[in-house]
């Protein structure tokens, strides 16, 4: 048997999305910005996935910038936003549990003199609100928060947050990483106050190499990719038609019976959390005296007493369980994860942490068989611990 545990990283494209990609590249693959009817056939994949995307956000059409993906779309935010708004001010605020993809350009804009602070947060991996509003300062021009964290899928209240910083000063831009939040939750970027949010297209059963942007209506920001002026100057380069095309039906799969989708991957969680409690040496990640559904539905982080990640990954690989390090950086690093330092994991724990993550397409069978084979490894692991 096999069980694909490794949603988070990347799910498995749905099949109408296949098919639609094929149909962009073996019959209707014009360059979109070619005149003749080839050029405009490929544009209306664009039109198409842009008005589905914008309607799932209750946005504009117009607000919406099609990436290579989710890293891309990060990485324009905050330098788009930063240069263009750096005559107001230097300082941007973020927290201490972010991806590679939103610290690392930060350290970049730290290195061209701005100053980045980075704000706690408690065991669950939820934000200090106090320290955030005490942080922010006449110079603050960005803060970007992630809605749900990659590897112990904490949730931050995005509407709470977005209305005390514009309850502040409504002039500092409010960015988001929603890429895995999208797709699991219903999110409305003006009503949650959010100027931009970043999502990608492999997470939500789409293809990879493909994301998007949303960047509100009239908010300062410099493209990130310079060239022939596709997408209103903001993002140049031949749309990759294929990648858009996929996407835009991936959305419109998702959400389609979402409420239904939502709750099927909880009831997935708690059982399998359940399962998990009744193994000796196993504790959960982030989800201490909290409801579970303030928690992501679709990412488990487990700590195995006494035994390293990266061994457990590969003896899990061996039975067809696939898995991911609880880290975000190599496995061979778990030390290295800002999240499990940020809410408190010791250096065992650092090293012992996995992440289990479904989607629609998991099943009982796939968790009672990932339980079976946990049961069977862990006492044989355990006896090659060091001391």
């Amino acid at each position: 048997m096999e069980a694909y545990l490794d949603n988070a990283a990347t799910t498995k494209p749905f099949p109408e999305v296949s098919v639609i990609m094929q149909e962009t590249m073996e019959v209707n693959y014009g360059n979109p910005s070619s005149m003749h009817q080839k050029g405009i056939d490929a544009e209306k994949y664009i039109r198409n996935a842009r008005h589905i995307i914008a309607k799932s956000l209750k946005a504009e059409e117009k607000e919406i910038i099609f990436t290579s993906g989710g890293t891309e779309a990060n990485n324009q935010a905050l330098i788009g936003t930063a240069l263009a708004n750096k005559r107001k001010g230097k300082h941007i605020i973020t927290t201490k549990m972010e991806h590679a993809s939103v610290y690392n350009p930060l350290l970049f804009l730290e290195s061209q003199g701005f100053r980045i602070s980075f704000i706690s947060v408690d065991q669950n991996g939820k934000i200090d609100i106090n320290e955030l509003l005490n942080e922010i300062c006449d110079d603050t021009i960005l803060i970007s928060i992630m809605y749900v964290n990659n590897e112990i899928g904490a949730v931050q209240d995005i509407e709470k947050i977005g209305s005390l910083i514009k309850g502040k000063n409504k002039d500092i831009l409010f960015h988001v990483d929603a890429i895995q939040a999208y797709g699991k939750f219903n999110i409305y970027p003006k009503r949650l106050h959010i100027d931009l949010l970043s999502v990608s297209g492999h997470k939500i059963h789409g293809p990879k190499g493909i994301g998007f942007l949303y960047v509100k209506d009239k908010t300062k920001i410099f493209p990130y990719i310079y060239g022939g002026g596709q997408q209103n100057g903001m993002r140049s380069g031949t749309e990759n038609v294929p990648g858009i095309a996929g996407m835009g039906k991936a959305v419109e799969q998702i959400y389609e019976d979402h409420p239904k989708k939502q709750e099927t991957l909880y009831q997935l969680k708690k059982y399998f959390i359940e399962q998990l409690q009744k193994i000796d040496g196993t504790f959960v990640n982030g989800i201490s005296e909290i409801p579970l559904k303030e928690t992501a539905p679709h990412i488990v982080s487990v700590t195995f007493d006494g035994i390293r990640s990266e061994v457990l990954l590969h003896a899990l690989e061996e039975k067809g369980v696939y898995v991911s390090s609880g880290s975000a950086c190599s496995s061979n690093h778990p030390a290295l994860s800002g999240t499990l330092q940020a809410i408190g994991l010791n250096k065992n724990a650092l090293e012992s942490t996995l992440r289990f993550s479904f989607s629609i397409n998991t099943t009982t069978e796939e968790l009672d068989y990932t339980i079976a084979s946990l049961q069977e490894l862990l006492p044989v692991l355990r006896k090659y611990i060091r001391r």
